[in-house]
């Protein structure tokens, strides 16, 4: 069984990188989460994780091109004891927690000379299901926001690094249970469901509400770039950096 290795979402208003570097080399042996290239953008670094154990097959795009988001990296042909596990989703209601494989979830590289971020937002809550390369949490730095997608398609278990927590560059900000089978995990949740935020419920993030208060401005006054019109601190600073409209002058006087 092939696994595809693709190009994670790289940050916000990012839409493509360049490959760096690759550890890899086809025919090589890896491990599930095993670090297999390294892609560099204009604001941050992103290494790509593989996304299952295996045998690494052929790289699509060499060092040095250009790829866009979701673009196929590479491919990895899945380990012989791989074929058994599959079988044994027939069986998953009984099967789930001999099957269940937990993941780690962590910091990707921050940028240059970046080390730590404050976890500004999940978008995930513990027992939820979540697809492979589903956006589970933001991260802000003084210089980007750094979105984290899901290494694998599960049930987010454990959350170890709450909003407005420091984090460093490679830790781990959550438990991830992967398989099919850990879809039924989150029926106790359905009180949780109608959490989604609405236009007015959307938490901006903490950097950006302390810098409006700095400078006096109010949420109406800036236009959001983040995830459904958040507000990162980079949107608080331009609007503080945009000329103010001249006021009108006064009417003379009619007759």
């Amino acid at each position: 069984m092939s696994t595809e290795v693709r190009v994670p979402t790289l940050g916000e208003s990012v839409t493509e990188a360049t490959v760096a570097t690759w550890f890899k080399k086809p025919g090589d042996t890896v491990a599930a989460d095993e670090m297999l290239c390294e892609l560099e953008t204009d604001k941050v670094t992103v290494e790509v994780p593989a996304p299952a154990a295996g045998t690494l097959g052929e790289i699509v795009t060499p060092e040095g091109e250009t790829v866009s988001v979701d673009a196929l990296l590479a491919t990895i042909t899945e380990g012989a004891a791989k074929p058994a596990a599959g079988k044994a989703k027939a069986a998953r209601p009984d099967a789930a927690p001999q099957a269940a494989q937990d993941i780690a979830v962590t910091v990707p590289t921050l940028g240059e000379s970046v080390t730590e971020a404050t976890v500004s937002t999940w978008f995930k809550a513990q027992g939820d299901h979540v697809e492979r390369d589903e956006i589970l949490c933001e991260l802000e730095t003084d210089k980007v926001s750094v979105e984290v997608p899901a290494p694998a398609a599960g049930t987010l278990s454990t959350i170890l690094a709450a909003e407005g927590e420091t984090v460093a560059a490679g830790g781990q900000l959550a438990t991830l249970v992967a398989g099919e089978g850990t879809a039924a995990s989150p029926a106790p949740k359905p009180a949780a469901a109608p959490a989604p935020t609405t236009g007015k419920d959307i938490e901006h993030a903490p950097s950006a509400k302390k810098l409006m208060a700095e400078k006096g401005l109010s949420p109406d006054a800036v236009t959001g770039s983040g995830r459904d019109g958040r507000i990162m601190k980079e949107d608080v600073m331009r609007a503080a950096e945009a000329p103010k409209p001249a006021p009108r002058p006064a009417e003379p006087p009619k007759p």
